[in-house]
């Protein structure tokens, strides 16, 4: 059986030699081989295993990337498509405003033709009114284009309505003069003001605010009475204001009457000064019973004040 020999000579001190058989040294070449083997495939799968995290990180970020431009770009469409339903919420508002304008107009107009001197046949407020046109192809949305020719339907009953409204203005005004015309009456059945025009403290915020007219404390159900002759174009409930009516006076005039408990005159009725229109109440953004007045001139607020009797 043969043998190997391996001597380890040092610079000093005792020489060493270490024998092997052939088997033994077969053995310890195997095992020399081997661990040079898994030491490389080790260090090959560390390294795979840092390329494959790279590459991990990589598609992670990219994926955020691309949800944050997806976030971005669902916000955009949500918003055009918010801004689109606003759009058409408007129109509806406004078409929903001008078709209660309208209502409110042919009430008044057949009212005041019928009390007048003017002839059904000249001022006809069942006839609709005469428009035209050359044909004009659009590519707007369908609905946008069915609100708009009826939002323009509308427009245009309107102006012929407002336009028959200025001859009937007239009547009112003729043989009177702006003096009378002017409100001047107390309108209430007694009371007291209890809070007067201008900026003031909301009584439901706290914060400042503008009082756009005066308020009358008085006794639940007690008369409001009309400032001046006039003819009612508006009687109902509004919102903040409860149960209101407004009065034009001519002239430019016209008075509010907020907050009643019930009303006693419809659109077009024609009345005198210190006339019941309704009763005092508490409806709408109130905090008891009392008159909120206002005095307007070309849609101007002014002062009640101006306008109550000295006495």
């Amino acid at each position: 059986m043969s043998h190997f020999s391996i001597m380890l000579v040092p610079d000093a001190g005792q020489t060493r030699t270490y024998r092997f058989s052939k088997g033994k040294l077969r053995l310890i070449i195997a095992v020399l081989g081997t661990s040079i083997v898994l030491g490389l495939l080790g260090a090959y799968s560390i390294y795979a295993n840092y390329s494959l995290r790279e590459q991990l990180n990589l598609a992670i970020q990219t994926t955020q990337k691309e949800r944050i431009a997806f976030t971005h770009q669902q916000e955009s469409f949500e918003q055009t498509l918010k801004a689109e339903e606003e759009k058409m919420n408007v129109y509806a508002r406004s078409l929903g405003q001008m078709q209660a304008r309208l209502s409110r107009l042919d009430s008044l107009g057949k009212r005041l033709v019928e009390t007048s001197s003017l002839t059904s046949a000249e001022f006809d407020f069942d006839v609709q009114p005469a428009f035209g046109g050359p044909r004009i192809n659009a590519e707007n949305d369908e609905a946008d284009m069915m609100l708009m020719n009826q939002m323009q339907l509308v427009d245009s009953k309107i102006a012929l309505l407002d336009t028959n409204l200025v001859a009937i203005n007239y009547l009112l005004q003729d043989g009177i003069e702006e003096n009378s015309a002017r409100p001047h009456a107390w309108p209430s059945d007694g009371g007291w003001l209890s809070s007067k025009y201008g900026i003031r403290t909301d009584p439901f915020t706290s914060k400042q605010a503008i009082h756009r007219g005066i308020d009358i404390a008085n006794r639940f159900g007690a008369p409001v009475l009309s400032s001046s002759r006039g003819v009612v174009i508006y009687a109902g409930k509004v919102k903040d204001y409860g149960y209101m009516v407004e009065i034009e006076h001519g002239y430019g005039y016209r008075t509010r009457y907020g907050h009643m408990s019930s009303l006693s005159v419809s659109v077009g009725d024609v009345v005198e000064a210190n006339n019941i229109i309704g009763r005092i109440g508490s409806s709408g953004r109130s905090t008891g019973p009392h008159l909120h007045y206002e005095v307007r001139r070309n849609n101007e607020a002014l002062n009640p004040e101006r306008f109550l009797p000295k006495s």
